[in-house]
């Protein structure tokens, strides 16, 4: 299916049948290669905390390469690891979040544990988790993926609601004020792509579910903040508030063109909607709402992604060195990359850094960072298990109905049978 296509994708590329590999030389002794994509945020980050080691560490250099798609790297690193060949492969790759657990437990053995030598206490926990299998935690954390609830303030001026209306709500609330919102102003208040279920997702994650059980069987038919979720997705559409949009183009035009009044999404998304420099003072982030769970909280994640250490590297004691110095201890380092690139980092006493204090005055002179590394810190850990992106794709097909009045439990079930059929 076409899905949204971002910096955080989050469908894992499976290895094609005779795909050509990129032929990379061996590292030299001293030099760690790390495979990333997207140059500008990812490929430009991991330079910079490259440089910061290499300058007390003049032996040590880095080769990072950042000229593939995240789905080509998937898709080499997936192809070298079936074929049981660590020929090619670099030291330290670049893996989103929600599809850890595909490698680690389909290879068991191809990545370094990093937990045995790094403090894992100092990221943030949720982050942690995605990378823990059978007690050990195999990622350095970098980017989050925590949401918030970008809005056009003046809309929400024009409705007769104030920034503190957003705040602590859930999203029966946000559904009333939504409508408000539409008959004050015209805008709708929302944009959906049918083909993506992170909205769902980040629901499912306030109130701490995913659709595994911990033992890693489905959790569908019985998961009530699944159930719950598509329940709310659908009264968006019923109550008339979405704009449906297709592909990511589509996505991003309706909310920084100013059609629709709210995107809750995750903080990746804040450079995309300061690029609009006219709009600056007209928008404000609130918490994302919850739902209306026992336990639900006004906190979630969509994205984010780690680093990992292959176990057939040569240059091991020298990268777990730098992720101990820089990643996993430079707090400079964290505000620097937040200043220059927008980057919500995992460590979390960054969060005290001047960075994270200063106001934005794009956002009405909110602390945009500030509530984003305090919202980080509450995000219910979940986990992602090796099939999300299977079932994302269930649920997915199920979505049309759904927002038409169908049957919410006979949906919860087609999902599972498909799932089903997916995973064997």
């Amino acid at each position: 299916m076409n899905r949204i296509v971002s910096r955080h994708n989050r469908l894992l590329g499976v290895a094609l049948a005779g795909i050509s590999l990129v032929s990379v030389a061996a590292a030299s002794a001293g030099e760690i290669s790390v495979w990333v994509w997207d140059k500008a945020f990812n490929g430009d980050t991991m330079r910079e905390a490259g440089e910061i080691y290499t300058k007390d560490h003049p032996d040590t250099t880095f080769n990072v390469d950042d000229t593939a798609s995240q789905d080509d790297i998937r898709a080499k690193l997936q192809t070298q690891l079936l074929a049981g060949s660590t020929e090619g492969l670099p030291d330290i790759v670049l893996i989103q979040d929600d599809v850890a657990q595909k490698y680690l437990q389909s290879f068991p053995g191809a990545f370094e544990p990093l937990s045995d030598s790094v403090d894992m206490s100092v990221f943030a926990p949720y982050k942690v988790a995605a990378a823990t299998f059978d007690g050990k935690s195999y990622s350095i954390p970098f980017d989050s993926g925590v949401t918030g609830l970008f809005y056009r303030s003046d809309y929400l001026e024009e409705a007769g609601f104030t920034p503190e209306d957003l705040e602590n709500i859930t999203w029966d609330r946000l559904i009333e004020i939504g409508q408000t919102i539409k008959e004050k102003t015209g805008h709708q208040l929302l944009d959906l792509d049918l083909n993506d279920t992170g909205l769902i997702r980040m629901m499912m994650q306030s109130a701490g579910e995913w659709y595994f059980n911990e033992d890693g069987s489905l959790n569908i038919t019985d998961n009530a903040a699944l159930k719950k979720a598509l329940e709310t997705y659908a009264k968006f559409y019923q109550a008339d508030l979405v704009k449906p949009v297709s592909g990511w183009a589509e996505y991003t035009g309706a909310f920084t063109s100013g059609e629709v009044a709210m995107v809750p999404v995750g903080v990746w998304i804040t450079a995309t909607i300061k690029a609009n420099a006219d709009q600056s003072g007209k928008w404000g982030v609130a918490p994302i709402p919850r739902m209306d769970l026992e336990g639900s909280v006004n906190a979630s994640n969509q994205g984010g992604s780690s680093w990992y250490l292959l176990s057939s590297s040569d240059n091991k004691e020298e990268a777990i060195d730098f992720f101990k110095t820089v990643w996993a201890g430079n707090e400079d380092f964290y505000q620097d990359i937040l200043i220059k690139r927008g980057a919500v980092g995992s460590l979390l006493s960054a969060r005290e850094g001047e960075a994270y204090k200063a106001t934005d005055e794009f956002f009405g002179g909110q602390p945009v960072w500030q509530n984003f590394s305090t919202w980080l810190g509450q995000i219910p850990s979940v986990d992602y298990g090796t099939f999300t992106a299977e079932v994302d794709a269930a649920v997915a097909s199920q979505l049309p109905g759904i927002i038409q009045g169908g049957d919410i439990d006979a949906a919860l079930q087609a999902v599972s049978d498909q799932a089903q059929q997916q995973m064997q």
